[in-house]
């Protein structure tokens, strides 16, 4: 009998699953997409239905196109797109609702409004969170007081909340439970005591019957029961949000160690060890893992468009056919000519917090081609980067040696040479960049006893390269003050 680890890693777009041996093999893997739904602008819901049907169907492909017998599957993770919100009946596990997403904006008027009371601060400082609509605490109150009875149902204890960890957990086990990761992006967990803050649920008027338990991110969740594709009594016990668990594959375990996610935005954590660091530079702060009862914390940046400006050349401009071409339409030039390109189609994240920013080409002339825009996309993208890592390395008080980095869009060599060229900063990039389902994959098979401590992850971790970077300071400054200029322009 073989001996796998399942790792669930359901994402914004799709689930992918990934069954890995004790070696962290991948065996298998598979990705299906499911519906993104806009009901009005700024809206953005998933079917949770939907996922749950990707997932379970998944994990019977895979299984099917593998040979792989649910006997072979030893154990569960699960990472998750993270504020994502869901609220369920206990009893049926019937949502009342769609999933709101991460990227929705529908609350923006009800966080004004607690910034006109003064909350910010206060809220920041138990949380690590900006007041944004991006997190789930907003979410939650607005499907309890838009759903017809759902707030006195919520009060009689009969709805569940939780992000899609917690939903799909829910499905698979029955149990209500959530992490300590996915705790902290609601907008409801103390930081420093890990636990559902009262104060906070008052501020957001969420009642506490309605929130699941908060563990740590590697033990028992529950046991899967009439799921198929798994056997009764499969242990889950691994869950973290994706960027979090990505932080644990990329094996950033000492503090001020930091990775770097590229998808559809670019997501950036570093660690601050058992330290609890507020930024003075409006990045967040956040629950990166618990691990044998201690807490590790990390902060966070994060830039919403990265991927997604390569594909709105494709998709938008028609500048090719598959995303992957803009590395070689880019380095049909060997500069971008003077053109610069700010990704804040989605408004700007961290350090920035400029949610009506729109985005820019700055710099044109009748010269500029296809090519010059394409490369100007790819700088962009690095660029946006550099206010992030900066800012951490202020707030942690030292330098970066590393980034490791991972995502679709770290495969682009270009693009991670123009990272290592901006930031001054040695790019590593692992043999495995799926890493959001590798952390799933560790923090499951540590509970097991599949691997012992953190000294054995690190010697089965593997790099494929490395970028150093390649342009003089005076370039890179010269870089710097340009995208300084364009970011005005947003």
């Amino acid at each position: 009998m073989k001996k796998l680890i399942c790792a669930i890693d359901q994402g914004t777009t799709g689930t992918t699953v990934i069954l890995l041996d004790e070696k962290l093999r991948v065996v298998g893997k598979k990705n299906q997409e499911f519906p993104q739904i806009y009901p009005q602008a700024g809206w953005v819901e998933h079917n949770p239905d939907a996922i749950w049907e990707s997932t379970v169907e998944t994990i019977v492909d895979l299984s099917e196109e593998t040979g792989v017998q649910p006997s072979d599957i030893i154990c569960v993770g699960i990472t998750n797109q993270r504020e994502t919100t869901v609220v369920w009946d206990r009893k049926t596990g019937i949502p009342i609702y769609n999933a709101i997403v991460w990227q929705d904006r529908r609350t923006a008027g009800t966080i004004e409004a607690l910034r006109n009371q003064g909350l910010e601060e206060s809220v920041k400082r138990k949380t690590g969170l900006v007041l944004d609509p991006y997190f789930s605490g907003t979410k939650i109150s607005w499907i309890l007081d838009k759903v017809d009875g759902a707030r006195a149902r919520a009060e009689r204890g009969e709805l569940a909340f939780g992000t899609i960890d917690s939903f799909l957990l829910f499905r698979l086990t029955g149990e209500h439970k959530t992490d300590i990761s996915n705790a902290s992006r609601t907008l409801l967990m103390d930081l420093e005591t890990g636990n559902w803050d009262s104060d906070l649920l008052d501020v957001f008027r969420v009642p506490k019957s309605v929130l699941p338990e908060i563990l740590s991110n590697s033990e028992l969740f529950g046991t899967t029961k009439n799921v198929n594709g798994l056997l009764d009594g499969t242990p889950v016990c691994g869950m973290a949000g994706d960027q979090q668990s990505a932080l644990f594959g990329q094996a950033c375990f000492e503090a001020g160690s930091a990775k770097c996610t590229f998808g559809t935005g670019a997501f950036l954590l570093m660690n601050t060890g058992e330290k609890v660091v507020h930024s003075k530079n409006r990045l967040l702060t956040t629950a990166a893992w618990r691990l044998n009862g201690k807490t590790t914390y990390a902060l966070e940046g994060s830039a919403f468009i990265a991927g997604a400006m390569v594909q709105w050349l494709r998709d938008g401009l028609g500048f090719f056919d598959s995303s992957h071409e803009i590395e070689d339409l880019a380095s049909e030039v060997d500069s971008s000519d003077g053109v610069f390109a700010v990704p804040s189609l989605a408004g700007l994240g961290a350090p920035h917090w400029n949610p009506n920013a729109r985005g820019v080409l700055w710099g044109m002339t009748r010269g500029t081609t296809r090519a010059h825009i394409a490369r100007a996309v790819l700088e962009g993208i690095a660029l946006q980067n550099v206010d992030i890592l900066k800012a951490m390395e202020d707030d942690f008080g030292g330098m970066l040696k590393e980034l490791k980095v991972d995502g679709g869009a770290s495969e682009n060599n270009l693009l991670m040479q123009m990272q290592a060229n901006f930031l001054d900063t040695t790019i590593v990039r692992p043999a495995m960049t799926d890493t959001t389902g590798l952390g799933a994959a560790l923090f499951a098979g540590l509970h097991l006893g599949v691997f012992s401590d953190l000294d054995d992850v690190r010697k089965i971790w593997t790099e494929d390269a490395r970028f150093d970077s390649q342009i003089s300071s005076a370039t890179r400054e010269q870089y710097l003050r340009n995208w300084n200029e364009a970011i005005k322009r947003v």
